[in-house]
């Protein structure tokens, strides 16, 4: 959640503002405009060197009567200086009528420790724990396949004895050999 920089509008009088003599902030900001009387416009203004790494998408702000208004103000945090940056923030009400300034400290952000501490024990390799074995030999992968081959086997042998025919025995021979194959390269693992 962003900071935020309180701004008090015709609380004692119409028109009057109440800022903080200073700000203090490392990132993007909101000024948060509480009206407090009737419906009117304020100003915001950054000046020269806060505007060198702030910016407003609007100066002039429509505060409907007895509401609040969030004004972002995005900062640049890589563009802050190591040592900080300060700057003014100007708060004007009824056209320039009541004027305050807001001096604004921007502290260059802070640096994260990305430090991740590796206890010894894990440079040294871990033992494997054996896979267990399936419970079933019904579970095995081969399973499946040695069915579906004996399948299409009888299917073939079937129609090698029922159809009579030397390219009907061919194919079966060709699924027979197919199925030997399968067979070898599943009980090769």
């Amino acid at each position: 959640m962003p900071d935020e920089l309180p701004v008090h509008v015709s609380r004692e009088r119409l028109h009057s503002l109440e800022v903080p003599p200073s700000f203090e902030t490392r990132d993007s900001f909101d000024v948060v405009l509480v009206n407090h009387g009737e419906s009117l416009h304020v100003h915001l203004h950054l000046d020269d060197d806060l505007s060198q790494v702030a910016r407003m998408d609007a100066s002039n702000h429509y505060v409907e009567g007895d509401s609040r208004r969030l004004v972002r103000v995005d900062v640049d945090a890589d563009a802050i200086p190591e040592d900080g940056l300060f700057g003014r923030l100007k708060v004007a009400s009824a056209y320039g009528s009541e004027t305050r300034w807001i001096d604004v400290e921007l502290e260059p952000p802070r640096e994260e420790q990305n430090e991740v501490e590796v206890d010894e024990a894990l440079a040294e390799p871990q033992p494997r724990e054996p896979e267990p074995s399936p419970e079933s030999p019904l579970a095995r992968p081969e399973v499946p396949v040695l069915g579906l081959g004996v399948l299409a086997l009888a299917v073939a042998v079937a129609a090698a004895v029922f159809v009579q025919d030397q390219l009907v025995l061919l194919g079966s021979l060709a699924v027979l050999a197919g199925v030997l194959v399968a067979m070898y390269f599943l009980l090769q693992e």
